[in-house]
């Protein structure tokens, strides 16, 4: 493509730096008739005012603008920009790609030690940052190129002269990574760093330690796994359900708000199902706003694992969400005249309340809603199924594998009531 190519990080700069590049763009293609691509790393660092700027400049093809982030772009960019742009999604490296890459920067490593050199000094050479790394033909030129340094190296062994570099190594190397080529050449270069003869379990545990965990507070990391854990808890999985406040907790997540999403989960999942779940997770905030970490991890514990065995019911979270589509279908419905307030004579003269009854010891008949929802069943009763839809795949799937082969006791009645 003939155009022209500009770069800029939005980490060190701003909208001046920003106008200028889209002046010059107009300018070229004016004169020239040549487009500019511009390249925006860490985009999501702009504020919204900032990412406005590109969007006369976008609408009418001035430039072509290429934007980098390591944020959820629906969160971040604003919905302007975002609609005239293309999301691509950079995956993760897979395993084999991050064994590909240690082997070939090991390779280079190799070849750019002289053969005389003794092995104490080797095992200190430099990996990252070195005059070998960054060219293809690394060996000394002095020094032609033997058919020994150009062999694949295999992975199924120890690297000589880097015997502390073993296929265990190398396999937590790929998993520390987590699919990230940087992170494995950083902890390839504390390996070969270290003595050959260190202990292999203090080399990893120095690897597992050394890796920072990928975590942020308002990242996709901290909705992904606060998801993981409700949806754990309600599907009764207690075991996944510690994991997952395990890891947050010890990445340093806010006690406080895993403990108010227990509380929305104590009445959405488990709801009329125990009437002890909701005490008990507002006992559970309240106990991290008196202890605070790390004791409050425990009192979270036993409240993910008393909501994670408690039955599950959501008779009231679907009974609002019934009447509040009810609700807003005419917000203009009057109150029964039975049902409502009557503070004053006047009130009760004009029929307000007329026709009330309260016994709680004797039923009666009553008419608490509008004329158009008499007879509407928002709370449904316990065990009716009525209108439930389910995977009948997945419900085989978990008789044959979690129940033992034994049919669900409620599926004859919820097939019944469908």
């Amino acid at each position: 493509m003939d155009c022209n190519f500009r770069e800029l990080s939005a980490t060190s700069s701003g909208t001046n730096d920003v106008r200028a590049v889209l002046e010059e763009a107009k300018a070229a293609l004016s004169l020239t008739g040549r487009k500019t691509i511009l390249f925006l790393d860490e985009v999501h660092r702009f504020s919204k005012a900032q990412q406005d700027v590109f969007l006369p400049c976008v609408e009418q093809g001035q430039i072509q603008m290429i934007g980098a982030t390591t944020e959820n772009p629906s969160f971040r960019l604003t919905g302007a920009l975002l609609s005239r742009c293309r999301v691509l999604v950079l995956e993760r490296l897979t395993n084999d790609d991050i064994r590909g890459i240690i082997t070939s920067a090991v390779e280079r490593v190799l070849a750019s030690v002289p053969r005389e050199q003794p092995e104490s000094e080797r095992a200190a050479s430099p990996l990252v940052g070195t005059e070998p790394m960054a060219s293809q033909n690394a060996l000394p030129r002095s020094q032609p190129q033997s058919e020994s340094s150009q062999a694949p190296i295999s992975c199924d062994g120890p690297f000589l002269p880097y015997a502390q570099l073993t296929d265990r190594v190398i396999s937590s190397i790929v998993s520390l990574s987590t699919g990230d080529a940087r992170t494995a050449l950083s902890l390839l270069e504390l390996v070969l760093a270290s003595k050959p003869d260190r202990d292999e379990h203090t080399l990893l545990a120095s690897l597992r330690q050394s890796v920072s965990a990928s975590y942020d507070r308002v990242g996709d990391s901290h909705y992904d796994m606060i998801s993981a854990l409700h949806k754990s808890i309600r599907g009764s999985h207690g075991s996944a359900a510690m994991y997952w406040l395990a890891r947050m907790l010890t990445v340093g997540e806010d006690p406080l708000y895993i403990a108010r999403r227990l509380i929305v989960c104590a009445s959405e999942d488990i709801g009329l199902a125990d009437a002890h779940a909701l005490p008990l997770a507002m006992a559970a905030l309240q106990a991290c706003q008196v202890i605070g970490m790390p004791e409050c991890r425990i009192n979270l514990a036993h409240c993910v694992g008393y909501l994670s065995e408690a039955p599950k019911c959501t008779r009231a979270y679907e009974a609002y969400n019934r009447a509040e589509v009810a609700a807003k279908s005419d917000p203009t419905m009057p109150v029964p005249m039975a049902v409502r307030n009557a503070p004053t004579a006047l009130m009760k003269e004009l029929g307000y309340a007329e026709g009330y009854n309260y016994n709680p010891s004797i039923p009666c008949t009553m008419n608490y809603l509008p004329i158009a929802f008499r007879g509407d069943k928002f709370l449904k009763e316990v065990g009716d199924l009525s209108n439930k839809d389910w995977n009948e795949r997945e419900l085989l799937r978990w008789e044959q594998e979690e129940n033992g082969g034994q049919l669900w006791e409620g599926r004859s009645s919820a097939q019944h009531r469908r």
